[in-house]
Parts: structure tokens; sequence; C-alpha cells
């Protein structure tokens, strides 16, 4: 195995002068946090041992109402503490597996490309290094650079996003790089994708599913389904998917209700189970390669909703890899 602490420096294009590189310092073990997610034991925690490597990325500079999503990651690890080591449902415990916690990747303050650039090759480098890669926003530009790095590496794979809006602009407020474009950017690279829980789009994103065909499931009519004891739009999210998947989970997908520790809430949101039915769904059709959770905003509410993010993070490792 490559020693992880012996990596290349950043290209002088994402590099910012005399600030710390994200190889050879977020890869390196001895910078690892004192107390990682799970708070978990040295044993579990291991770079080379571990399989799992969650990696904050502390940004929120694209974010579209109220930020605060920098916190989220730093949130969700702290919340993590209180989670039970064994899962009740899973009647296992996915800690087992290793869990190694990086520190977090630098941030490039007004510069969404270099930050694109940046999270693009911290993934990459885990990859390749075959770790299962879970990335904590942070707003949910973080997810553009890591779904780059699993589709030069998985190009036939799919993304399904679970959200409360489509992220179909092509641009907002005169950038390509924001939160607000996260699937469109996506679309470039991955032509595969499934979008779940929508429930705020523009007219012009609109037209834009209608002309691309794409496949997208409103919340009302999950909320419709459901109603009727009925789950059929589980099997149909599953049917639309590659046998490979990259998940991205915007936080505020879930009702706030549930979750009000998003800046960018949205009512008639999804439950707790219609989530957790679907990933348990999709994980076990389909092989799942990595996931992020974004937009978790602790500024607006920092008790319940870190907890429900830390326990989907910690439920989806339990999933992907049983």
């Amino acid at each position: 195995m490559t020693d992880p602490t012996n990596l290349p420096d950043l290209p002088e294009h994402v590099a910012e002068p005399n600030t710390p590189q994200p190889f050879g310092g977020v890869l390196d073990e001895a910078l690892a946090p004192e107390r990682g997610f799970m708070f978990l034991e040295q044993q579990y925690t291991t770079f080379s041992g571990a399989r799992v490597v969650v990696v904050p990325v502390p940004f929120d500079g694209t974010t579209c109402y109220r930020p605060g999503a920098r916190e989220g990651a730093q949130a969700i690890i702290d919340a993590s503490r209180n989670l039970e080591l064994y899962d009740a449902e899973l009647r296992r415990s996915p800690y087992l597996v290793g869990i190694h916690t990086l520190r977090p990747v630098e941030i490039i303050q007004g510069n969404a490309q270099a930050m694109v650039d940046r999270t693009e090759q911290v993934t990459g480098a885990l990859l390749d290094r075959d770790k299962f890669v879970v990335t904590l926003g942070g707003d949910h530009l973080t997810s553009i650079g890591v779904i780059r790095a699993f589709a030069r590496r998985h190009p036939g794979m799919s993304v399904l996003q679970i959200d409360a809006h489509a992220d179909l602009r092509d641009e907002y407020e005169g950038s390509r790089l924001s939160s607000a474009t996260i699937m469109r950017r996506t679309l470039e690279v991955c032509p595969h994708a499934a979008q779940v829980g929508i429930r705020s789009l523009s007219e012009p994103e609109a037209r834009f599913v209608a002309e691309r065909k794409l496949s997208l499931w409103l919340a009302s009519d999950i909320h419709a389904q459901r109603g009727r004891g009925e789950q059929r739009w589980i099997g149909e999210v599953v049917a639309t998917l590659a046998d490979e998947v990259y998940v991205t989970i915007d936080i505020d997908a879930f009702d706030p209700s549930l979750v009000p520790g998003t800046g960018t809430p949205e009512p008639g949101g999804l439950g707790w189970y219609d989530v957790i039915d679907l990933l348990t769904a999709v994980t076990a059709n389909k092989r799942v390669l990595g996931f992020d959770v974004v937009e978790l905003s602790p500024l607006v509410e920092s008790h319940v909703s870190p907890v429900v993010a830390a326990k989907l993070v910690y439920k989806l490792i339990g999933l992907a890899l049983r």
C-alpha cells in the first residue's frame, strides 16, 4: 500500500501561498483530529486499517440563503458521540469496518473553482487508496469536486440526489459553480441521475427537466403514495440507477420539523423512514461507492439536526458496507 503521508503537493493553480496543503497534511494520520466520527478507539481509526474515511469540508461560500453550513461537518462529528455503536435495525456494529476522520480540508475563501479542484484531488487520492469516502459539508458546492473524482474512476455510475431543491440552474448569481448548480454540473460528468424529494425548482429548471426527461420524484408525489399505503416510488428510483451509485444528500430533503437546522428549509419534506427505506433498497440492489451529507447549519438549530445527520451518516455506512 502506498504511504498515505508521501503525497504530492497540489498544483500551483489550486494552492494558496503560505497555506498548508491537503496532501501530506489532510492525509497525514499524525494530523488527524483527536476525536473523529463516532469517537472510536484508536484501533478502529488508523488510516491504513480503516475502510471508511470521513472528509470534513467546512465551506459555505455559495450558500443561497442563510450561511452556517461551514459548521455542519464538525457538528455532525460532535453529535456522533451520542450514537450507539450497535445499530439495532442492522443488528450489527458498522464501526468495525474502521472509520478514519481526516482533519478538515483547507478552505480557499472566495474561489469556488479552486475549492472544487481541491475537493476533487483529495477525494481522488483517497479513492486511489481504495477508501470508502464519506464527505461532510459545507454547502452543496462541496459535492461537485467529489462527484467528479468518483465519475473519473467509475464512468458508468449514477448519482442519487436526495434534496429539497433541484439544483439544476446553469448559473446562479453569475457563477456556474454554486450550491444551486450542483446537479447541472453533475450531469456534465455523470448523465445518469435520480433526484428525490424535490419540492423547489425554478421555471427554467422545470423546462430543463422536461426537455431532458430527467428522473425526478417530487416530495408531494411521495407523500401521496404514502397516504395510499404505497411505496412504488422506491422501486422506480432503484430501477433508474446504474449498478454503481454515488449518493449526495442535502439535509434539507428532510421536513424541517425533523431537521430545522439548514439554511434553505422547505416545508413538505421527507420523513426519516422515507429516506432510510430508499437507501436500504438502493444498497440492497446496487453498489454504493460513497456519499456526502451537506447543508447542515447548526447556527440555525444545533441540537436535534446534527444528531439526525450523524445517525444518517452512520446508518448509510452500515447499509453500504454490509
